[in-house]
């Protein structure tokens, strides 16, 4: 088969670079059936020289097209092009949002909203705060710093405990909230998710009953019951758990696990109070359950938070963080912290499931830690927060929207709409919007009139439009 005739206009001064121009163009005439499947590609040389671009050029265009599936490499044959009848068919295109039935409104539909390919126009339901809130800078310098340092400590696996000078940067910064925790205290997790996950499944037994707040982050309902574990909710106040019915409870079930928010609670962003901290910590002892503090919102927070693990240094507190709501989500790094003797445990099944983490991402954490403008990168967030909420807070409660309580810190606010916000929520799909009705916060998944907004979110006139518009409906 003769070579393929492939006239070609390169250009040195467009700012496209080269080898990008003949991805472009051959991959165009390919997909306008100029060049048919089985043609033979012109040989690395005569297409550098015909073109005027060195060989190395070529190369890499030619790679990156077999990457995408345009061309396929015959050794000793040379390149062609790849028939792409799989490929050329065309994905069906959605519904239009306005004519889909109404998806069943679970913890499953909530993450799938929130994954979608396709993002949602307006997100005022999101759990992360907006990406321009974040420092992408640091990031990016973090990683083309990791870039330029010897590729081999990047091949291999990392560290079953994680990245040891992240673990000594998380030494200094939990002194700061005087919790004490060496590095052997600490091991490193997918985010806080997974932190969770290996903590039920060493701690518990299916039939054991976790207890957790309610209303309280949803995710972990559906994680620890398909581990055949009895997820039962305590009342959330204003000031953390109902303590009267925390101690009713813990009697009753006979609790592995409560699982907690101490700082700026997901839905509500509030705060556990010293003095109920301290009887949470009694109830513990006396019932002999072990306390989880989920503190992944903790930087948000302005200081002088009462958290568990620090009265209690890690004796019957577990410990979780992680900076995914903070820095950056798909970087999913988090931590536990807790006995020396549990984190071997902890790394142990954690190698079990995973091996490793991912160092990379533990190095580029590391990075923007130990550099200091992390400090400054949440301070900027925290003055944002504040100057958006109360104006937030007052367009609610102009719509009837009662917020509970209000909150004086943090990205959540829990609000009373008044009606169900599971039938909010999918009107508001049919108009590319996502909320987050309270029925999916509590383990009971009842209909409730609550929902979770982020007041980071609630900056753009379209949610107002939808929320003036359904208030107004009986």
């Amino acid at each position: 088969m003769t070579n393929t005739h492939l006239p070609m206009l390169l250009s040195r001064e467009s700012g496209e670079a080269l080898a990008d121009q003949i991805v472009r163009s051959v991959a165009a005439r390919i997909d306008e059936r100029l060049l048919r499947p089985g043609a033979r590609m012109p040989s690395i040389r005569q297409f550098a020289t015909a073109h005027g671009v060195s060989a190395f050029t070529v190369v890499a265009g030619y790679d990156r097209l077999v990457a995408q599936g345009y061309l396929e490499s015959r050794r000793g044959a040379g390149f062609f092009v790849r028939e792409r009848a799989v490929a050329e068919q065309r994905t069906p295109a959605p519904t239009p949002a306005r004519e889909r039935a109404p998806a069943t409104l679970d913890v499953a539909w909530l993450i799938r909203s929130m994954f979608r390919q396709a993002p949602l126009h307006l997100s005022p339901g999101a759990g992360v705060l907006p990406s321009d809130w974040l420092d992408g800078a640091a990031v990016a310098n973090a990683l083309r710093a990791l870039s330029r340092q010897n590729s081999s400590s990047l091949m291999n696996y990392g560290a079953p405990q994680g990245f040891l000078p992240l673990r000594q940067q998380l030494q200094l910064k939990l002194a700061e909230i005087e919790i004490e925790a060496s590095p052997e205290q600490l091991v490193m997790t997918l985010g806080v998710t997974q932190a969770l996950d290996l903590v039920a499944r060493e701690f518990c037994q299916p039939g054991d009953t976790v207890l957790v707040d309610d209303p309280a982050w949803f995710l972990m309902f559906g994680s620890f019951a398909a581990m055949g574990l009895k997820v039962v909710g305590v009342r959330r106040l204003a000031d953390g758990p109902d303590i009267a019915q925390l101690a009713q409870l813990a009697e009753l079930h006979k609790p592995r696990l409560f699982v907690l928010n101490s700082v700026l609670h997901n839905p509500s962003s509030t705060s556990l109070s010293a003095a109920k901290a301290f009887q949470v910590l009694r109830l513990a002892e006396q019932h002999g359950f072990t306390v989880v503090e989920d503190d992944i919102y903790s930087d948000l927070h302005p200081g002088g938070a009462t958290r568990l693990a620090a009265l209690d240094q890690l004796q019957h507190v577990i410990y979780l963080g992680g900076f995914s709501k903070s820095m950056a989500a798909n970087l999913r790094v988090g931590y536990i912290a807790t006995s020396s003797e549990r984190a071997q445990r902890l790394a142990d099944r954690k190698m079990l499931a995973t091996l490793t983490t991912s160092d990379i991402g533990e190095r580029v954490v590391y990075k923007v830690l130990s550099e200091g403008h992390y400090r400054k990168h949440l301070d900027r967030i925290r003055t944002r927060l504040d100057a958006v909420r109360p104006r937030a807070l007052r367009r609610l409660e102009q719509l009837g929207m009662r917020p509970d309580p209000a909150p004086a810190a943090g990205m959540f606010v829990w609000v009373d709409a008044g009606r169900d916000t599971n039938l909010l929520a999918a009107q508001a799909m049919q108009e590319e919007l996502l909320l987050a009705p309270g029925s999916l916060f509590s383990p009971n998944q009842l209909p409730s009139t609550y929902m979770r907004l982020n007041v980071a979110t609630l900056q753009e006139e379209g949610v107002w439009a939808f929320f003036e518009k359904a208030m107004k409906q009986a």
